[in-house]
């Protein structure tokens, strides 16, 4: 498709009409907590199921990915900040195709991940209170969460900011323990030394690829620090300090517990997909009540996605609507805050709930298998969008460029090559091969529907 960019005149950039109530405060926590994502409590389980202690280094390779494509990311959100973030760049790129395509795929992820979410903690809650509906859970976060992206963007800060201080607290206490055990200085335990890493790779080549796979996608919601950032009192600040420090963050958080756990627990563990890997952990360590904990730190991580999704998915959908690529009614500020796109948002979010117990055997699974790989579509956006915008900064605004992708354009095409990669690698399993066929045919419809309205607005003058 021929690229026609349009660029966006500077009174009408996304964010003049939204709040500046984001403090660094803010968005540093935003960026430290937003890589403890309920991916990572939650579905590193069937990953080392799979992978066994190889889970670690399928870790750590869709770890480099993904610190090359917030590198990326990075470059461009401090050079144009915006609450599009990768859509906006991706239309001022490419073309507004690929904005409306990036843009609206993404509020398909985030607004069914919404959903997803409100299911697992009211899974959790249910546990607590058995005999108690899942769907009033549900409904009930959904109202908070609602309610408090809707009043001003420092509440969405402010529930952010304590929902990641918990999460990084509970996780940092447990790599404490759990290097405390494995060097046998944690009383009580005797150090486990090698002896559940021995079968390094029980499944296989095929074993380690699922468990790449599996570990890819639990790194998504990271993208949401470059979204907030427009909103901060200074982003460009913001973004860089987020993105420098995103490196030893997925190596401390992500690696370094998975490494504990395996080290820990036996990778066969029957506990490890049915409690989760880290309670099976804390089990292990014999500490009382350690398992009921990490399941309230859980049911923070995916209240904490929950609430990041309802406020991302509303900023992408109003800047969207800003470029001319939705109906006007999503782009209405009132209060510094898009509230039509926020309540829009949680509706698609509560539909998808619905759908899950009143269709959970076609149209729901259909539903999820058609956002399974949207956050890889994403991400080449990223990066072709980063190949062709650094060359024009280069070129026409040197001084934009305050945060830089490392070896470029060497480590850009690296970072495209993994992702075909993997794109190559879920057509080889069968449950990814539908994900990926899905994905590709809402991709496919949105780019068309995209190239429709960007002809036609040519088109119009």
């Amino acid at each position: 498709m021929p690229s026609t960019t349009v660029e966006t005149p500077p009174q009408q950039q996304d964010g003049v009409s939204l709040s500046h109530g984001l403090k660094q405060r803010h968005l540093s926590m935003i960026a430290l907590g937003g890589v403890i994502g309920a991916g990572l409590f939650v579905g590193s389980g069937a990953g080392i199921a799979a992978a066994g202690p190889s889970i670690v280094v399928a870790y750590a390779l869709s770890g480099l990915l993904v610190m090359l494509v917030m590198r990326m990311l990075g470059e461009m959100s401090a050079a144009y900040p915006s609450s599009g973030s990768f859509s906006a760049h991706a239309e001022r790129a490419i073309g507004p195709w690929a904005g409306f395509t990036a843009g609206w795929s993404f509020w398909v992820l985030l607004c069914t991940a919404v959903g997803l979410e409100g299911i697992g903690a009211a899974k959790i809650v249910t546990g607590w209170l058995p005999g108690t509906p899942e769907w009033a859970w549900v409904a009930l976060f959904m109202v908070v969460f609602c309610g408090a992206n809707l009043a001003a963007v420092k509440n969405f800060g402010e529930f952010e900011f304590w929902f990641a201080a918990l999460k990084v607290g509970a996780i940092s206490l447990f790599l404490v323990l759990g290097g405390l055990a494995i060097f046998g200085v944690l009383p009580g335990t005797d150090a486990p030394g090698a002896s559940n890493l021995t079968d390094f790779l029980p499944n296989g080549g095929e074993g380690l690829i699922i468990g790449l796979l599996a570990s890819v996608f639990a790194y998504g919601g990271m993208e949401t620090v470059t979204i907030a950032a427009a909103e901060s009192e200074n982003p460009v600040k913001g973004v860089a300090s987020a993105v420098r420090t995103a490196m030893w963050r997925i190596a401390l958080f992500y690696i370094g517990s998975m490494a504990v756990i395996v080290t820990l627990v036996p990778w066969d563990s029957q506990a490890v997909v049915e409690k989760g890997p880290y309670v099976a952990a804390l089990d292990e360590l014999g500490i009382p009540g350690a398992g009921q904990l990490m399941n309230v730190v859980v049911l923070v991580a995916l209240l904490s996605a929950m609430n990041a999704n309802i406020y991302g998915s509303s900023r992408i959908a109003y800047s969207l609507v800003e470029r001319g690529q939705g109906p006007k009614a999503l782009g209405r500020v009132s209060g510094g805050v898009p509230r039509i796109a926020v309540l829009a948002s949680c509706v698609f979010g509560f539909v998808c709930v619905v759908l899950s117990y009143w269709r959970p055997n076609d149209v729901f699974p259909w539903l999820l298998n058609m956002i399974g790989a949207v956050i890889l579509v994403v991400w080449i956006f990223i990066a072709v969008s980063q190949l062709r915008l650094r060359a024009r900064l280069e070129r026409e605004a040197p001084e934009k460029l305050t945060v830089r992708m490392w070896a470029f354009p060497v480590l850009t095409w690296v970072a495209l090559a993994g992702m075909v990669a993997i794109f190559v690698l879920m057509a080889r399993e069968p449950d990814t091969r539908v994900q990926l066929y899905s994905t590709g045919g809402m991709t496919l419809f949105l780019a068309v529907a995209g190239y429709a309205w960007q002809r036609a607005r040519v088109a119009k003058g």
